[in-house]
């Protein structure tokens, strides 16, 4: 296994940033990270890097404020300080409300970052062909992509945020670079939707990861404890989903990363069935420790769970590839969050948010998952 981390807030030229359209304050790079990752026409990798961008002094006069989109171009919001809590560094709580309302401390846009086939380097920003807001219920960010190319279409999920709701939105490219809004596929807080890699019995399947206020007890003698978990969907056409009946992963008691589980890369076809990278959660402070592990499941039936590591975790944060930026760092636990996997012949090449401050590409031998 050979870590590195390929791209950095550092590498971002904010001169060129979708939210100099409104925004005149100092801003800086919170992170860029998360990014989705495929292979060009051209033999190049594609990361889809996610840029959280902050203003430098996000407190005046007693209000702190929040960048939103608008069809105008990007204004700020002010919010009391006296009815907020800013105890989290991604987002700020507001106080007094019936529902628990959050205000995000970033606005997020994704950004094409063009490496050799190889993943060894760099060779194209593509400022031009960045991702940002276009519809109010986009209007707080785009976030987390993941792509998965299905004959010869991209395919690339993400989460857009508003007040309007948090939803899973789609994207699709017929070269890999250049992709075209396609609208909401899934409602409120159905997040860390992927695509598998290919059609399962002539339809498009899909990992979802649906988010709620309340999860109900299992049994004593179960396996499983609540909380978030891995769902199934399939589709006729990418854009219309029915989830399954059956479950897909779900946390495990045995596991010390259950508070949560979620999609990482886009399912993968192999001899064996189709291979993912999930991420499971270990509770701690406010963010938790975010750690990867592996599950393959039947390449007919993709509820069949043929077999699961969630024991020994397949990557975890690595502070010394880190270190460089440790400045940078704000979150207070350890976070890796893989979010795409190509094939690179005898091995896999595996991107990850960092600390969700940089991008980190991992070789994995695939005799790591025989």
């Amino acid at each position: 296994m050979t870590d590195k981390l390929i791209f950095t807030p550092d590498d971002v030229d904010l001169a060129r940033s979708p939210l100099r359209r409104g925004i005149t304050e100092p801003t800086y790079v919170l992170g860029a990270f998360n990014p989705g990752f495929t292979r060009l026409p051209n033999g190049n990798l594609l990361m889809m890097v996610r840029v959280a961008e902050a203003l430098v002094d996000p407190v005046r006069d007693g209000n702190v404020r929040a960048i939103r989109w608008t069809p105008a171009g990007y204004v700020l919001d002010a919010h009391p300080l006296t009815q907020v809590d800013m105890r989290d560094p991604r987002q700020f709580r507001i106080r007094g409300g019936t529902h628990r309302i959050l205000a995000l401390t970033s606005l997020s846009w994704l950004l094409p970052v063009e490496l050799d086939g190889a993943g060894d380097r760099i060779v194209a920003v593509h400022y031009d062909r960045a991702i940002e807001p276009a519809a109010s219920y986009q209007d707080y960010g785009v976030e987390d992509a993941r792509i998965s190319r299905i004959g010869d279409i991209w395919y690339m999920t993400t989460c857009s945020v508003s007040a309007e709701r948090h939803c899973t939105t789609l994207h699709t490219s017929t070269d890999g670079l250049n992709y075209a809004l396609r609208g909401i596929v899934l409602d409120h807080q159905n997040k860390d939707m992927i695509l598998f890699e290919g059609l399962v019995g002539g339809r498009f399947m899909a990992l979802t990861r649906p988010l709620g206020e309340v999860y109900f007890a299992y049994p004593d003698d179960s396996p499983f404890v609540g909380g978030p978990s891995i769902n199934l969907a399939q589709s006729p056409d990418a854009l219309h989903w029915r989830p399954l009946d059956a479950p897909g992963i779900r946390a495990r008691k045995g596991s010390t990363s259950a508070m949560k589980i979620g999609g990482g890369t886009q399912p993968v076809l192999t001899d064996a069935g189709w291979l993912m990278i999930y991420h499971g959660v270990e509770a701690q402070e406010s963010v938790g420790i975010y750690r990867s592990f592996w599950a393959l499941l039947d390449r007919d039936d993709p509820s069949s769970i043929l077999r699961i590591e969630d024991d020994t975790p397949l990557l975890e944060a690595a502070p010394a590839l880190t270190a460089p930026i440790a400045h940078k760092m704000y979150l207070p636990t350890p976070v890796v969050f893989t979010t795409g996997l190509v094939d690179a012949g005898d091995h896999y090449l595996v991107a990850s948010g960092e600390a969700d401050l940089a991008c980190r590409l991992t070789r994995l031998s695939k005799d790591l998952f025989a």
